[in-house]
Protein backbone atom coordinates (compact mmCIF):
# COMPACT_ATOMS: atom_id res chain seq x y z
CA UNK A 1 0.00 0.00 0.00
CA UNK A 2 1.07 3.23 -0.75
CA UNK A 3 2.67 5.67 1.86
CA UNK A 4 0.94 9.00 3.37
CA UNK A 5 -1.99 7.88 1.11
CA UNK A 6 -5.29 9.19 2.06
CA UNK A 7 -7.34 8.31 -1.02
CA UNK A 8 -8.59 4.92 0.36
CA UNK A 9 -10.98 5.45 2.02
CA UNK A 10 -12.75 7.44 -0.92
CA UNK A 11 -12.38 6.02 -4.03
CA UNK A 12 -14.09 7.72 -7.00
CA UNK A 13 -15.14 11.24 -5.87
CA UNK A 14 -18.95 10.09 -6.48
CA UNK A 15 -21.68 13.44 -5.00
CA UNK A 16 -21.41 11.61 -1.81
CA UNK A 17 -17.42 11.04 -1.42
CA UNK A 18 -17.02 14.41 -2.87
CA UNK A 19 -18.40 16.26 0.68
CA UNK A 20 -17.57 13.44 3.10
CA UNK A 21 -14.21 12.91 1.95
CA UNK A 22 -12.89 16.55 1.03
CA UNK A 23 -11.30 17.51 4.06
CA UNK A 24 -9.22 14.32 4.75
CA UNK A 25 -7.89 14.76 1.35
CA UNK A 26 -6.79 18.15 1.54
CA UNK A 27 -5.40 18.00 4.42
CA UNK A 28 -3.66 15.03 2.79
CA UNK A 29 -2.39 16.60 -0.41
CA UNK A 30 -4.88 14.47 -2.23
CA UNK A 31 -7.52 16.40 -3.59
CA UNK A 32 -8.05 20.38 -4.34
CA UNK A 33 -11.55 21.76 -3.75
CA UNK A 34 -13.07 23.73 -6.16
CA UNK A 35 -11.11 23.16 -9.14
CA UNK A 36 -12.95 20.39 -10.72
CA UNK A 37 -13.53 20.35 -14.32
CA UNK A 38 -11.25 24.12 -14.25
CA UNK A 39 -7.94 24.16 -15.62
CA UNK A 40 -4.94 24.39 -13.80
CA UNK A 41 -2.03 25.28 -16.06
CA UNK A 42 0.25 27.62 -14.25
CA UNK A 43 1.26 30.86 -16.18
CA UNK A 44 4.65 29.57 -16.28
CA UNK A 45 4.98 26.21 -17.31
CA UNK A 46 6.82 23.91 -14.94
CA UNK A 47 5.46 20.38 -15.59
CA UNK A 48 7.53 17.73 -16.87
CA UNK A 49 5.69 15.10 -19.72
CA UNK A 50 7.58 12.05 -19.29
CA UNK A 51 5.66 10.30 -22.03
CA UNK A 52 5.41 13.01 -25.18
CA UNK A 53 5.55 11.30 -28.88
CA UNK A 54 7.87 12.61 -31.19
CA UNK A 55 7.57 11.37 -35.24
CA UNK A 56 11.48 11.30 -36.48
CA UNK A 57 10.63 11.81 -40.66
CA UNK A 58 13.12 8.64 -41.53
CA UNK A 59 11.24 6.76 -39.22
CA UNK A 60 7.65 8.02 -40.39
CA UNK A 61 8.66 7.05 -43.97
CA UNK A 62 9.71 3.52 -42.59
CA UNK A 63 6.32 3.23 -40.73
CA UNK A 64 4.26 4.49 -43.49
CA UNK A 65 6.08 1.89 -46.22
CA UNK A 66 5.03 -0.97 -43.41
CA UNK A 67 1.61 0.86 -43.41
CA UNK A 68 1.70 0.78 -39.71
CA UNK A 69 0.82 4.81 -39.33
CA UNK A 70 -1.72 6.51 -37.88
CA UNK A 71 -3.20 10.42 -38.67
CA UNK A 72 -1.79 11.84 -34.78
CA UNK A 73 1.77 9.99 -35.83
CA UNK A 74 1.54 11.67 -39.02
CA UNK A 75 0.32 15.27 -38.59
CA UNK A 76 2.62 15.78 -35.40
CA UNK A 77 4.89 18.61 -35.36
CA UNK A 78 7.11 20.36 -32.99
CA UNK A 79 5.03 23.43 -33.33
CA UNK A 80 2.04 21.11 -32.39
CA UNK A 81 3.92 20.22 -29.47
CA UNK A 82 4.97 23.25 -27.95
CA UNK A 83 1.42 24.52 -28.64
CA UNK A 84 0.24 21.43 -26.47
CA UNK A 85 2.74 21.86 -23.83
CA UNK A 86 2.05 25.62 -22.98
CA UNK A 87 -1.51 25.09 -22.92
CA UNK A 88 -1.07 22.52 -20.42
CA UNK A 89 1.17 24.35 -18.46
CA UNK A 90 4.67 21.61 -19.89
CA UNK A 91 7.95 23.14 -19.60
CA UNK A 92 9.54 20.14 -20.74
CA UNK A 93 8.35 17.29 -22.73
CA UNK A 94 10.63 14.21 -22.83
CA UNK A 95 10.22 13.20 -26.78
CA UNK A 96 10.09 9.32 -28.02
CA UNK A 97 8.27 7.35 -30.85
CA UNK A 98 5.53 5.29 -30.29
CA UNK A 99 4.80 2.06 -30.89
CA UNK A 100 5.61 -0.09 -33.40
CA UNK A 101 9.54 1.65 -32.80
CA UNK A 102 11.40 -0.33 -34.83
CA UNK A 103 10.99 -4.41 -34.48
CA UNK A 104 9.32 -4.45 -37.72
CA UNK A 105 12.76 -3.91 -39.60
CA UNK A 106 15.54 -5.90 -40.55
CA UNK A 107 18.76 -5.48 -37.81
CA UNK A 108 20.42 -2.73 -40.46
CA UNK A 109 17.50 -0.97 -41.47
CA UNK A 110 16.88 -0.37 -37.79
CA UNK A 111 20.23 0.47 -36.55
CA UNK A 112 20.52 2.97 -39.13
CA UNK A 113 16.58 4.94 -38.54
CA UNK A 114 17.16 4.47 -34.52
CA UNK A 115 20.48 6.90 -35.02
CA UNK A 116 18.42 9.51 -37.56
CA UNK A 117 15.50 9.33 -35.57
CA UNK A 118 17.61 10.02 -32.13
CA UNK A 119 19.62 12.67 -34.26
CA UNK A 120 16.54 14.44 -34.95
CA UNK A 121 15.43 14.34 -31.10
CA UNK A 122 18.26 15.89 -30.13
CA UNK A 123 18.03 18.49 -33.12
CA UNK A 124 14.68 19.56 -31.63
CA UNK A 125 15.66 19.73 -28.25
CA UNK A 126 18.66 21.72 -29.16
CA UNK A 127 16.41 24.08 -31.10
CA UNK A 128 14.33 24.63 -28.03
CA UNK A 129 16.63 25.07 -24.87
CA UNK A 130 14.48 23.43 -22.17
CA UNK A 131 11.58 22.47 -23.57
CA UNK A 132 12.54 18.75 -24.88
CA UNK A 133 14.23 16.34 -23.67
CA UNK A 134 15.16 12.69 -25.39
CA UNK A 135 14.29 8.87 -24.34
CA UNK A 136 16.30 7.59 -27.15
CA UNK A 137 15.01 5.03 -29.54
CA UNK A 138 16.98 1.25 -29.74
CA UNK A 139 16.77 -0.99 -32.74
CA UNK A 140 15.53 -3.47 -30.53
CA UNK A 141 15.77 -6.53 -30.60
CA UNK A 142 18.75 -6.32 -31.98
CA UNK A 143 20.72 -6.55 -29.19
CA UNK A 144 24.94 -5.92 -30.65
CA UNK A 145 22.66 -3.10 -33.02
CA UNK A 146 21.18 -1.44 -29.52
CA UNK A 147 24.59 -1.94 -27.41
CA UNK A 148 25.90 0.25 -29.94
CA UNK A 149 22.71 3.12 -30.07
CA UNK A 150 22.79 3.03 -26.32
CA UNK A 151 26.95 4.31 -26.56
CA UNK A 152 26.39 6.63 -29.16
CA UNK A 153 22.49 7.67 -27.54
CA UNK A 154 24.21 8.76 -23.98
CA UNK A 155 27.59 9.30 -24.46
CA UNK A 156 27.26 11.71 -27.66
CA UNK A 157 23.58 12.72 -27.97
CA UNK A 158 23.61 12.98 -24.40
CA UNK A 159 20.06 11.62 -23.99
CA UNK A 160 17.59 11.46 -21.06
CA UNK A 161 16.92 8.10 -21.11
CA UNK A 162 15.68 5.18 -23.17
CA UNK A 163 12.78 4.78 -24.54
CA UNK A 164 11.30 0.87 -25.13
CA UNK A 165 8.42 -1.23 -26.04
CA UNK A 166 7.18 -2.99 -23.34
CA UNK A 167 7.58 -6.10 -25.29
CA UNK A 168 9.45 -7.13 -28.62
CA UNK A 169 7.36 -9.73 -31.24
CA UNK A 170 7.18 -12.90 -28.51
CA UNK A 171 9.67 -11.40 -25.91
CA UNK A 172 9.46 -9.67 -23.13
CA UNK A 173 12.00 -7.10 -21.01
CA UNK A 174 12.68 -9.36 -18.14
CA UNK A 175 14.00 -12.29 -21.06
CA UNK A 176 17.46 -13.56 -20.66
CA UNK A 177 18.05 -12.69 -24.71
CA UNK A 178 18.01 -8.85 -23.90
CA UNK A 179 20.27 -9.18 -20.70
CA UNK A 180 23.15 -7.60 -22.41
CA UNK A 181 21.29 -4.77 -22.96
CA UNK A 182 19.71 -4.26 -19.75
CA UNK A 183 23.14 -5.34 -17.81
CA UNK A 184 24.99 -1.87 -19.88
CA UNK A 185 21.82 0.39 -19.05
CA UNK A 186 21.89 -1.14 -15.52
CA UNK A 187 25.59 -0.14 -15.49
CA UNK A 188 25.15 3.27 -16.74
CA UNK A 189 21.96 4.16 -14.05
CA UNK A 190 19.89 4.86 -17.00
CA UNK A 191 16.30 5.72 -16.92
CA UNK A 192 14.01 3.16 -18.90
CA UNK A 193 10.94 4.60 -20.39
CA UNK A 194 8.94 2.22 -21.63
CA UNK A 195 5.34 2.06 -24.04
CA UNK A 196 2.99 -0.90 -24.86
CA UNK A 197 2.85 -2.36 -28.13
CA UNK A 198 1.18 -4.77 -29.39
CA UNK A 199 2.80 -8.80 -29.30
CA UNK A 200 2.76 -11.64 -31.63
CA UNK A 201 0.29 -13.69 -29.03
CA UNK A 202 -2.34 -10.78 -29.41
CA UNK A 203 -2.22 -8.55 -32.17
CA UNK A 204 -5.98 -8.12 -33.43
CA UNK A 205 -6.88 -10.68 -31.07
CA UNK A 206 -10.70 -9.62 -30.68
CA UNK A 207 -12.76 -8.76 -33.54
CA UNK A 208 -13.56 -5.06 -33.31
CA UNK A 209 -11.94 -4.30 -30.76
CA UNK A 210 -8.77 -1.81 -30.90
CA UNK A 211 -5.03 -3.06 -29.63
CA UNK A 212 -4.41 -0.28 -27.99
CA UNK A 213 -8.10 -0.20 -25.89
CA UNK A 214 -7.64 -2.85 -24.10
CA UNK A 215 -4.36 -5.06 -24.66
CA UNK A 216 -1.90 -2.06 -24.82
CA UNK A 217 -2.45 -1.83 -20.97
CA UNK A 218 -1.84 -5.76 -20.43
CA UNK A 219 1.17 -5.74 -22.65
CA UNK A 220 2.45 -2.95 -20.25
CA UNK A 221 1.54 -5.63 -16.88
CA UNK A 222 3.71 -8.38 -18.15
CA UNK A 223 6.86 -7.16 -18.55
CA UNK A 224 6.56 -5.79 -15.42
CA UNK A 225 5.70 -9.14 -13.49
CA UNK A 226 8.08 -10.91 -15.96
CA UNK A 227 10.80 -8.49 -14.79
CA UNK A 228 9.55 -9.15 -11.20
CA UNK A 229 9.37 -12.68 -11.10
CA UNK A 230 12.27 -13.55 -13.22
CA UNK A 231 14.17 -11.69 -11.02
CA UNK A 232 15.07 -9.30 -13.36
CA UNK A 233 14.10 -6.08 -11.91
CA UNK A 234 16.24 -6.97 -8.76
CA UNK A 235 19.26 -7.86 -11.03
CA UNK A 236 18.69 -4.28 -13.00
CA UNK A 237 18.54 -2.27 -9.37
CA UNK A 238 20.33 0.88 -10.85
CA UNK A 239 17.66 1.47 -13.90
CA UNK A 240 14.53 3.78 -12.93
CA UNK A 241 11.81 2.02 -14.99
CA UNK A 242 8.86 4.39 -15.99
CA UNK A 243 6.36 2.71 -17.37
CA UNK A 244 3.02 3.96 -19.06
CA UNK A 245 -0.97 4.53 -18.50
CA UNK A 246 -0.05 3.95 -14.40
CA UNK A 247 1.11 0.16 -15.07
CA UNK A 248 -1.20 -0.70 -17.64
CA UNK A 249 -4.21 -3.23 -15.81
CA UNK A 250 -1.54 -3.54 -12.49
CA UNK A 251 -4.06 -2.40 -10.02
CA UNK A 252 -6.62 -4.66 -11.13
CA UNK A 253 -4.38 -7.99 -10.73
CA UNK A 254 -1.56 -6.58 -7.64
CA UNK A 255 -3.23 -8.62 -5.55
CA UNK A 256 -2.72 -12.49 -7.64
CA UNK A 257 0.77 -10.80 -7.63
CA UNK A 258 1.12 -10.00 -4.31
CA UNK A 259 -0.32 -13.44 -2.91
CA UNK A 260 -1.57 -15.80 -5.47
CA UNK A 261 2.11 -16.16 -7.44
CA UNK A 262 4.23 -15.87 -4.56
CA UNK A 263 2.44 -19.02 -2.83
CA UNK A 264 2.14 -21.44 -4.96
CA UNK A 265 4.54 -23.04 -7.52
CA UNK A 266 6.49 -22.38 -9.24
CA UNK A 267 7.75 -18.72 -7.47
CA UNK A 268 6.42 -20.08 -3.42
CA UNK A 269 9.69 -19.93 -1.69
CA UNK A 270 11.95 -18.17 -4.18
CA UNK A 271 9.68 -14.82 -4.22
CA UNK A 272 8.15 -13.29 -1.53
CA UNK A 273 5.40 -10.54 -1.31
CA UNK A 274 7.86 -8.35 0.69
CA UNK A 275 10.27 -8.54 -2.86
CA UNK A 276 7.06 -7.96 -5.35
CA UNK A 277 6.31 -4.72 -2.85
CA UNK A 278 9.35 -3.85 -3.04
CA UNK A 279 9.48 -3.72 -6.81
CA UNK A 280 6.13 -2.23 -7.36
CA UNK A 281 7.50 0.64 -4.81
CA UNK A 282 10.26 1.66 -6.74
CA UNK A 283 9.25 2.02 -10.21
CA UNK A 284 7.83 4.96 -11.21
CA UNK A 285 4.34 4.85 -13.16
CA UNK A 286 2.96 7.33 -15.71
CA UNK A 287 -0.72 9.08 -15.57
CA UNK A 288 -1.26 9.16 -19.69
CA UNK A 289 -4.83 7.74 -20.39
CA UNK A 290 -5.46 7.21 -16.32
CA UNK A 291 -5.75 10.86 -14.70
CA UNK A 292 -9.18 11.18 -15.74
CA UNK A 293 -10.15 7.62 -14.45
CA UNK A 294 -10.27 5.57 -11.50
CA UNK A 295 -7.09 4.22 -11.83
CA UNK A 296 -4.91 6.84 -10.50
CA UNK A 297 -6.82 6.63 -7.16
CA UNK A 298 -6.02 2.63 -7.58
CA UNK A 299 -2.94 3.24 -8.01
CA UNK A 300 -2.24 5.88 -5.28
CA UNK A 301 -3.29 3.21 -2.67
CA UNK A 302 -0.92 0.47 -4.37
CA UNK A 303 2.37 2.85 -5.00
CA UNK A 304 3.82 6.10 -3.34
CA UNK A 305 2.63 8.85 -4.87
CA UNK A 306 6.56 9.36 -4.96
CA UNK A 307 6.25 7.03 -8.35
CA UNK A 308 3.67 8.74 -10.36
CA UNK A 309 4.81 11.04 -13.23
CA UNK A 310 3.17 13.14 -15.37
CA UNK A 311 2.50 12.00 -19.11
CA UNK A 312 -0.10 13.14 -21.42
CA UNK A 313 0.59 10.38 -24.28
CA UNK A 314 0.67 13.47 -26.73
CA UNK A 315 -0.72 13.53 -29.29
CA UNK A 316 -3.01 11.30 -28.82
CA UNK A 317 -4.64 13.10 -25.83
CA UNK A 318 -3.54 16.75 -24.60
CA UNK A 319 -1.59 18.02 -21.62
CA UNK A 320 -4.53 19.58 -20.29
CA UNK A 321 -6.86 17.27 -20.05
CA UNK A 322 -4.70 15.08 -17.58
CA UNK A 323 -3.88 18.60 -15.45
CA UNK A 324 -7.22 18.48 -15.37
CA UNK A 325 -7.49 15.17 -13.90
CA UNK A 326 -5.21 15.28 -11.59
CA UNK A 327 -5.86 18.34 -10.18
CA UNK A 328 -9.37 16.90 -9.44
CA UNK A 329 -7.66 14.17 -7.19
CA UNK A 330 -4.37 15.21 -5.97
CA UNK A 331 -3.39 19.16 -4.46
CA UNK A 332 -0.17 20.53 -2.75
CA UNK A 333 3.25 18.80 -2.28
CA UNK A 334 1.98 15.25 -3.92
CA UNK A 335 0.41 17.61 -6.70
CA UNK A 336 3.48 19.21 -7.44
CA UNK A 337 5.61 15.80 -7.02
CA UNK A 338 3.96 13.75 -10.28
CA UNK A 339 3.73 17.06 -12.28
CA UNK A 340 6.99 17.93 -11.93
CA UNK A 341 9.58 16.99 -8.75
CA UNK A 342 9.10 13.18 -8.71
CA UNK A 343 10.53 13.23 -12.62
CA UNK A 344 13.10 15.76 -11.46
CA UNK A 345 14.76 13.87 -9.72
CA UNK A 346 15.57 10.50 -12.07
CA UNK A 347 16.24 13.75 -14.87
CA UNK A 348 18.70 15.80 -13.90
CA UNK A 349 19.34 16.88 -17.40
CA UNK A 350 15.82 19.29 -17.06
CA UNK A 351 16.30 22.59 -16.49
CA UNK A 352 15.16 24.03 -12.99
CA UNK A 353 12.60 25.95 -13.03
Amino acid sequence: MADGCACCDVGVLGRRGLLTGASALTAAGLFRPGLIGSATAADKPFRIDVHHHITPPTWLEAVKTAKLDNPPMVNWSPEKSLEDMDKGGVATAMTSPTTPQLGFLPAADAARIARESNEYARKVANDHPGRFGVFAMLPMPYVDESLKEIAYALDTLHADGIGMMTSYGDKWLGYSEFQPVFDELNRRKAVVYTHPTGPNCCVNLVRGVPDASVDYGADTTRTIVNLIFSGASRRYANIDFIFSHGGGVLTAVAERLQIQMVTTPPYAGKVTRAQVDQELNRFFYDTAQVSNAVTIEALAKLVPTSQIVFGSDFPYRTSAEHVNGLAQRFNGTVLRGIERDNAARILPGVQRV
